[in-house]
């Protein structure tokens, strides 16, 4: 059974490339950016993948797309 965090990773995981997405951005520019591989940036945007991050990470790769945290989190 799936806890419901789980599923809210998932859902921070589909915002990222739905923002990644709309700046034109690839993965693999993303990776560069945040200095990282472009696999862990494909691990942590898969929907069927539960990949936690540390909010280091998150408010990285808020900075890196431009767009405020908090939209990574609003489900």
């Amino acid at each position: 059974m799936e806890h419901r965090f789980e599923q809210e990773y998932k859902m921070i995981g589909l915002k990222i490339a739905y923002f990644r997405k709309l700046r034109g951005m690839t993965q693999e520019t993303l990776a560069e950016k945040l200095g990282v591989a472009t696999s862990y940036i494909g691990q942590i945007e898969a929907a069927g993948m539960y990949k936690p991050i540390s909010l280091t990470t998150l408010f990285r790769i808020s900075q890196a797309l431009e767009t405020p945290p908090h939209r990574f989190l609003d489900f």
